[in-house]
């Protein structure tokens, strides 16, 4: 039997559990022993449930039982989780977590750990939820040099922006709707402002390319400018606006960046809609690829977070190679990127084709009084020198 310890018994935490029971024959099975929850950490009590005999509120109780093996960290944030995770492993036992800030953080030291010790700290709820992407690029994919990964990385903002696409609602609108639904935070900075699916962009590039990415230096611009009249232009365009997270290698290394884009139909990720998740990978040799589903929520992440177990039980003291070093990366300046701009402005048509030249002009039904058009392909630094002459821009959105 092996036995483990769940950090926090919260909607993660009490998922783990569910799932654990709901399957646990076949989990069993697969992972070659029964797997028992020993011990739940947790602030609260739980009077009345089902767990109860199992909450302990002291992390020492975990961290010094030697029959305790693997240890799910279900808590969020980067403190007190960095600190208990590291200890888990300097003590020989297994880690499995879906905490991105964690991860994005501090992941190539806890891997590093986990190597010198033959243990393992897996992290596949990490970044897609429910849909598996960490173990493909470390097991299925290693024999192509990965050249793009773009995902749909944030359910909150999808649901945002597909239901103002469909319902032509306003930000603030579909703000309140995601909140009702428990599908937006009380405060959605992390998820609105691209920060939440940034740090998962650093993740997956990370283990891309075997060094550490610093998250804080990835472009990063949420979804809080989005309006009612930029969807209106490009259903005109035949378009839709989705928040995506692309990481590119070029000939001079790797830039990453977190923006709301303009996709046309025949884009794999066009009609990923709701709260689902995608994320598309282009390798030098598979080609395309694309993994698509729920992305967050309770079960489907807790289900991830299992996988992992089982993949830990299936290698007791045995480590599972990641090629993640503490080698930071230096990213390319975004700057360089090249992509082509839709852009509404105040400004005449003549004074636009004098600044950008031959661009596509869009209209869309309903708005007057503006210009809104389609630029040419372009680096991110010649638009901004061309956007300069322009005195009243109202938006700007990538197309890609």
């Amino acid at each position: 039997m092996i036995k483990i310890a769940i950090l926090g018994y919260g909607t993660i935490g009490s998922g783990v559990v569910e799932v654990l029971n709901t399957n646990k024959e076949s989990i069993a099975k697969r992972a070659g022993d029964e797997i028992e929850v020993k011990y739940i950490l947790d602030l609260r009590d739980f009077p009345g449930d089902p767990m109860e005999d199992k909450i302990v509120h002291d992390y020492d109780v975990i961290a010094e039982d030697s029959e305790i093996q693997v240890v799910v960290e279900a808590m969020g944030g980067v403190e007190p989780a960095y600190t208990f995770v590291k200890r888990a492993l300097l003590a020989g036992k297994s880690v499995t977590t879906s905490n991105k800030a964690l991860v994005a953080k501090h992941g190539a030291e806890l891997i590093a750990i986990a190597k010198e010790k033959s243990i393992n700290f897996l992290f596949e709820a990490s970044v897609g939820g429910g849909i598996p992407i960490i173990r493909p690029l470390n097991s299925s994919l290693t024999a192509d040099e990965i050249e793009e990964i773009t995902g749909i990385l944030n359910g909150t903002t999808n649901y945002m922006l597909s239901k103002m696409t469909f319902e032509g609602l306003e930000f603030d609108d579909v703000l309140k709707d995601a909140q009702s639904r428990g599908y937006a935070e009380a405060d959605p900075t992390a998820d609105v402002e691209g920060y939440d699916a940034c740090r998962k962009i650093a993740i997956l590039t990370s283990l891309v390319c075997g060094q550490q990415v610093d998250f804080e230096e990835i472009y990063t611009e949420g979804i809080t400018g989005i309006t009612a009249v930029d969807i209106c232009y490009a259903k005109a365009m035949g378009r839709v606006i989705k928040l995506l997270a692309t990481s590119r290698k070029t000939e001079e290394g790797y830039y990453a960046m977190v923006a709301p884009f303009l996709l046309s139909s025949q884009h794999p990720l066009y009609s990923v809609n709701d709260v689902f998740n995608a994320i598309f990978v282009h390798g030098n040799v598979l080609g395309d690829a694309m993994f698509y589903g729920s992305g967050a929520g309770k079960l489907p992440t807790a289900s991830a977070v299992v996988a992992d177990i089982v993949e830990i039980a299936k290698h007791l003291h045995k480590n599972i190679l990641i090629s993640w070093s503490s080698r930071k990366l230096d990213l390319i300046d975004c700057k360089k990127s090249q992509n082509a701009f839709f852009v509404r402005t105040k400004d005449g048509r003549e004074q636009v084709r004098e600044i950008f030249g031959d661009v596509e002009f869009v209209e869309a039904e309903g708005i007057s009084g503006e210009t809104g058009f389609l630029t040419k392909v372009m680096t991110e630094e010649e638009y901004q020198q061309k956007a300069s002459g322009l005195e009243n821009i109202l938006q700007r959105i990538r197309v890609v």
